[in-house]
């Protein structure tokens, strides 16, 4: 039985009681990848065991700073002890000092542990960049997103694959879907949804005006088959030609594959490849992220009515961030963080964007659980 968590911070003792639920379930989980029912079910067996392991780290510092705890309390009753050794009472002043510092450092591990986990366990990406106001500068804007990105992950020694685009006569794209693999690309990409604003003279004006256009973008982790089911009779699947730029043709055969998930409605569509069933594939992964980030959605709501979970229109006025060329700069309005570098940042090094938002998120989602316990 695991000692009840004893710190003189508030803070502390809210945090560790969700751990203390973390866990409960860790322990329900080995009881489950135990169970023969539960081995027979590969994917059931396969989700408990991915579970399990991406609470082993965090649950391994909590029974390692409950043995901290207690040896303290040892060294305690020993300091404590008027009648006893002198010379272990020295041992013991030393040991609590030791103790105490291991404990401030497992704390501070615990709670990044804590922080850093929230969202799941270490997944891709599915990113879906799409022009929104501002017509064929929007589409230029969404490329220039996409090149930002896709450099980003190649410096975070993450790979990069198109699933599907929509690209204009002028080299803007109306859509992109991409996927980024790599270790901690959703810990990473996560808080870039949301509405981006540009602030620049387009290359289609000729007055030298500055325009204003945005594009919308969504990142979603990309889930395995075994974390969401899907019914294959919910599916309605339709294969149609692809065709480029102006009505250009892409191929002649109908390869393009556009799937319609009946109960929610979703659909996608993907036409990059020239083999029916590869754009099948990609559809449908498009698709599991899709119907995971839908039904999560729906829980938030549950537990917060009030929490914002759509990415917005693409209207101007709709904006997490801008990017001010004249200026060189960029805002992120979140979180009113400025960075007067944005050819920088168009480049790919958006590491203090990235950085400031995660250290904003984790500090309001420790928040929410002390507001919870």
């Amino acid at each position: 039985m695991i000692e009840k968590l004893k710190f003189a911070q508030p803070e502390a003792e809210a945090l560790f009681k969700k751990l203390e639920s973390m866990y409960e379930r860790y322990t329900e989980l080995e009881r489950l990848v135990a169970d023969p029912e539960v081995i027979a079910n590969s994917a059931r067996y396969t989700v408990c065991i991915k579970e399990h392991g991406s609470l082993s780290k965090i649950i391994s510092k909590y029974l390692e700073l409950n043995e901290v705890l207690r040896r303290k309390e040892e060294a305690r009753i020993v300091f404590s002890d008027n009648s006893g050794d002198k010379d272990l009472q020295l041992l013991a002043t030393d040991e609590l000092d030791s103790l105490t510092a291991k404990e401030e450092a497992l704390y501070k591990e615990i709670k990044q542990l804590f922080v850093s986990g929230d969202g799941g366990p270490q997944k891709n990406v599915i990113m879906e960049i799409r022009a929104g106001t501002g017509g064929e500068e929007a589409a230029l804007f969404a490329g220039d997103l996409f090149r930002m990105y896709v450099k980003y992950a190649e410096r975070q020694g993450c790979k990069t694959e198109v699933l599907d685009s929509s690209p204009t006569e002028l080299g803007g794209l109306k859509e992109i879907i991409f996927s980024v693999e790599g270790r901690g690309a959703y810990q990473k990409l996560r808080y870039e949804s949301g509405t981006h604003r540009v602030q620049r003279v387009p290359l289609t004006e000729t007055s030298g005006r500055i325009h204003t256009s945005a594009a919308t973008v969504a990142v979603l982790p990309e889930v395995e088959e075994v974390e969401i089911e899907i019914d294959p009779n919910d599916l309605e699947i339709d294969t149609f030609r692809a065709s480029g730029p102006g009505g250009q043709k892409v191929n002649k055969t109908s390869s393009a594959v556009r799937i319609t998930h009946k109960p929610t409605g979703l659909v996608v569509k993907c036409l990059d490849e020239k083999s029916q069933h590869k754009n099948k594939a990609k559809a449908m992964r498009i698709l599991r992220s899709r119907l995971y980030e839908f039904y999560e959605s729906q829980k938030r709501s549950e537990r917060d009515k009030t929490r914002r979970i759509q990415i917005g229109t693409g209207d101007r006025s709709e904006k997490i961030r801008t990017y001010n060329f004249p200026q060189n700069r960029v805002t992120d309005h979140r979180i009113n963080f400025s960075l007067y570098e944005l050819d920088n940042v168009m480049q790919g090094n958006i590491d203090k964007l990235i950085d400031a938002l995660t250290a904003h998120y984790e500090e309001e989602y420790l928040k929410q659980c002390l507001e919870t316990v």
